[in-house]
C-alpha cells in the first residue's frame, strides 16, 4: 500500500516522540504506524534541529522564514521584469491611453505574465482592462478592421511598391471610400511603406519609444580580427504563398554570413534565431570584445534581443532612423543576395524553399564564393589565412 501524500500532524509527532523517547530504531516505528521510513527519519533530524542537537539543518522558524523571503524576493523579480518589459513599450512616466494600455498588458501577458501582476505593478486597474473588453468594438475599430486587409492586399499585389496615395486610389477604384490619412494611420499600424525612390522599402518600423544604443561604428565598418565587429540587417523576398522574411548577422573582418533566419514573420523571433546561429558558430565568450550593429528597427532595440548581446558581454551599436549609410555593409549583402539568388533563381514558391536555397547559396558565399573587397578570396579562406599568420605572432613575456 503507497504511502499518504500527507501525514496527519498528530501521526508525526507521536512517531518522532516514540523514536526520541525509546530509542528504537527509525524503521521498526515506521512499520508499526505505517509510515515511510525515510519520511520518519528526516521529520526526526528536523525535530533535532529544531531543538539545538544539531547545526547541520534548519529550524522550523527559519525554513518558514527562508520560503517566505525565497516568495518574496520572486515577486520583486517579477515585478521589475514587468517594469523592465514595459518600458519599452510606452514612454516612462507617461500614462498611455486605455487603448495603448491594453496593447502594453496583451504583449505582456503573451510573454508569461499575469494581467493581475501587471496591472498591480503598473499601477492600472484590472476591473477595468477586462471591462474595456468586454465593451463592444467602436465604429472606427470596425471599420479599421475592415480596411486592414485591403490595404494589406493592394501592397501585397503591388510588390511592396504602393504607398498610402496609390492604395488609397487603388481602392477608390474597387468601390471603397476612404481618406488617405485613413490609409497612412492603417500602414503605420501594419508596419507598411511604399518604394522610395533612392531608398529601399522597409521591412518595419523604428521602435521610438524603444532605449537607443550609441552608434559606435559611425559608418567605418572595418575591423582588424573576426568576431570584432558584426552587422545585422533584415530583407523580404516576395513568394507566391506571401512574404518571406531574411535575417543576416555578417562579420565585418571576413564578409562571412555567421548566422541567418528565414520565416514568414518579422517578429523579434527571426533577428534572434539568426543571432543564436552566430553565436553558437562562433563560440562568443563574454571576453570576445565583440560590437554588434543593426539599424534601429524594433526587432533590434527589443528586450529580448539586447538583453541576449548583453548575456554575452556583446557591445550594441545602433545607427541612425532611415539612413541605409549607417548600416551600409548590411545594405550591400541584402543586395548581393538579392541579386544573386533571389532575382536569378526566382520566382519562389513558399518560405520553405527560399529556406532551402539560402542554405546553400550561404554555404557557396562563405566557402567558394571570390570576393573583390578580401582580395578575391573566400570569406572562409580569409579567416584561414587570419588564423595562420596569428600561428606566427611570437607571443610576449
Amino acid at each position: 500500500m503507497p504511502a499518504p501524500r500527507k501525514y496527519p500532524d498528530e501521526l508525526r509527532e507521536r512517531a518522532v516522540r516514540e523514536v526520541r523517547t525509546t530509542g528504537r530504531p527509525i524503521a521498526h516505528v515506521a512499520n508499526n504506524l505505517g509510515i515511510h521510513k525515510e519520511a520518519l527519519r528526516g521529520w526526526v533530524r528536523q525535530a533535532e534541529a529544531d531543538s539545538g542537537e544539531r547545526d547541520d539543518r534548519l529550524t522550523s522558524v527559519e525554513r518558514e522564514e527562508l520560503k517566505q523571503l525565497r516568495k518574496e524576493v520572486a515577486e520583486l523579480r517579477r515585478a521589475n521584469e514587468i517594469l523592465k518589459a514595459a518600458s519599452a513599450l510606452f514612454a516612462p512616466g507617461a500614462r498611455p491611453p486605455p487603448d495603448e494600455a491594453d496593447q502594453v498588458i496583451d504583449s505582456l501577458k503573451d510573454s508569461g505574465f499575469g494581467v493581475g501582476p501587471v496591472c498591480r505593478v503598473l499601477g492600472w486597474s484590472e476591473s477595468a482592462y477586462y471591462a474595456r473588453k468586454k465593451r463592444p468594438k467602436s465604429a472606427r475599430r470596425l471599420r479599421d478592421e475592415q480596411l486592414t486587409p485591403l490595404i494589406g492586399q493592394v501592397h501585397a499585389e503591388s510588390g511592396g511598391t504602393y504607398g498610402a496615395r496609390r492604395i488609397t486610389r487603388a481602392l477608390r477604384r474597387r468601390g471603397v471610400d476612404l481618406a488617405r490619412c485613413t490609409v497612412e494611420r492603417l500602414m503605420r499600424e501594419l508596419g507598411l511603406e511604399g518604394v522610395i525612390r533612392g531608398q529601399r522599402r522597409r521591412t518595419t518600423v523604428p521602435e521610438p519609444s524603444a532605449p537607443r544604443p550609441p552608434d559606435l561604428v559611425d559608418r567605418d565598418f572595418t575591423a582588424s580580427r573576426p568576431d570584432q565587429l558584426w552587422v545585422a540587417d533584415m530583407t523580404y523576398v516576395r513568394t507566391w504563398s506571401g512574404w518571406a522574411y531574411v535575417a543576416f548577422v555578417l562579420d565585418v573582418y571576413s564578409r562571412m554570413i555567421v548566422g541567418w533566419q528565414v520565416a514568414n514573420h518579422m517578429r523579434t523571433e527571426l533577428p534572434l534565431d539568426a543571432l543564436e546561429m552566430a553565436l553558437w558558430r562562433r563560440r562568443i565568450k563574454k571576453d570576445s570584445g565583440l560590437i554588434h550593429h543593426s539599424d534601429r528597427r524594433s526587432q533590434y532595440v527589443s528586450i529580448r534581443y539586447t538583453d541576449r548581446l548583453a548575456d554575452v558581454g556583446a557591445s550594441a551599436s545602433v545607427g541612425s532612423v532611415a539612413d541605409s549609410y549607417d548600416n551600409a555593409m548590411a545594405e550591400a549583402l541584402n543586395g548581393t543576395f538579392k541579386a544573386e539568388l533571389i532575382e536569378m533563381q526566382g520566382p519562389w514558391k513558399d518560405v520553405d524553399q527560399v529556406e532551402r536555397a539560402i542554405f546553400q547559396w550561404v554555404t557557396w558565399y562563405n566557402e567558394e564564393r571570390l570576393h573583390s573587397a578580401l582580395d578575391y578570396m573566400p570569406p572562409a579562406e580569409y579567416e584561414q589565412v587570419f588564423w595562420r599568420s596569428q600561428e606566427h605572432i611570437p607571443q610576449s613575456a
